[in-house]
């Protein structure tokens, strides 16, 4: 009983003594990191004022707003705005685009980079390497608006990619944005050849740290190029290709609607109109504030949800995840 009543006391006292610590600790650390930290303010106030302030702006979601008569005048709705979209004739053709567009992004737009940054790290001569990857950085660089607008001189009527497909395919084509099955190609590699050279950076920094002797052990058994990517390079930066890849899982129900609106039309909105476009449409050009709240709250909901399962199947099969 004396040894229980010890050990209750010791307990105890390191219970009790246990915040003093943990705030001597925590007063030490901003003592000693104050500048870290006031470098961090203005970021964490940015995303307090523009991310999460407006958060509560969601509650017209369940109302019939009007703007003249304020948030908390508006008549109380409940899920009308939820139903109604579930119900209306355009939800399994936004919903079924927006997947498919992705899906597309995620098959070729995903892998592009990594192999790109595969074969740069094979790459001996790095003057050959860095005009490589000059180049593929480069369209990154370009605004949104003039790649747009590239895209609309090459797929017109005497564009060069239709020009060149006429002659692959022996057809003849008008724009190519007025075909409503050529929009998922020309979105995604024309995101490609934007995207790719920038996307690779973090795969190349990431291959920047795998140890040399891995390589080198390679070499002496006789391992060809092929095969040291295979079983070396890509093993190696699997938790940067995982971490970024439940990223994209994450987005899979949203889309940016910048470069949808500057390329689609009403003859391909079969397979162009995507939920951020239609929230766009509803929202900002026929003044549907509420119901365009409600779809993009039922868009945000599923990408969460969608975020939590890949991360929670991605932790039960490998030691890397967000959380």
């Amino acid at each position: 009983m004396e040894i229980l009543r010890k050990n209750r006391k010791i307990d105890h006292v390191r219970a009790t003594s246990q915040p003093k610590n943990t705030k001597r600790l925590i007063q030490k650390d901003l003592k000693k990191n104050w500048f870290v930290y006031l470098m961090a303010l203005p970021v964490v106030a940015w995303f307090l004022i523009f991310c999460y302030g407006p958060m509560w702006g969601v509650m017209i979601a369940f109302k019939d707003f009007k703007p003249l008569l304020g948030f908390g005048e508006s008549d109380w709705v409940g899920f009308k705005h939820f139903i109604d979209f579930f119900s209306g004739p355009y939800f399994w053709r936004v919903v079924k685009n927006t997947l498919l567009l992705n899906v597309w992004g995620i098959v070729f737009g995903f892998t592009a980079p990594i192999i790109l940054a595969l074969l740069l790290n094979e790459v001996r001569s790095s003057k050959f390497k860095r005009t490589v990857q000059t180049i593929t950085y480069m369209p990154h660089f370009i605004s949104l608006v003039v790649v747009c607008g590239i895209i609309h001189i090459f797929t017109a009527n005497e564009g060069v990619v239709t020009q060149l497909l006429s002659f692959i395919t022996g057809k003849d084509y008008s724009s190519l944005l007025g075909y409503s099955d050529l929009f998922r190609p020309i979105y995604t590699f024309s995101g490609i050849w934007q995207s790719i050279g920038w996307d690779s950076i973090i795969y190349l920094a990431a291959m920047s740290s795998i140890d040399p002797s891995l390589y080198e052990a390679a070499d002496i058994d006789g391992v060809g190029r092929v095969k040291k990517m295979w079983y070396i390079t890509l093993p190696q930066i699997s938790p940067v290709i995982i971490i970024l890849f439940i990223f994209a899982i994450g987005g899979l129900m949203a889309s940016g609607y910048e470069k949808i609106i500057l390329l689609y039309n009403p003859l391909i909105y079969d397979t162009a109109d995507v939920i951020a476009s239609y929230v766009y449409r509803r929202g900002l050009r026929e003044a549907s504030l509420s119901y365009s709240t409600a779809v993009g709250l039922i868009s945000s909901i599923v990408n969460f949800g969608l975020l939590w399962m890949t991360n929670t199947i991605v932790k039960r099969r490998s030691e890397s995840s967000l959380w």
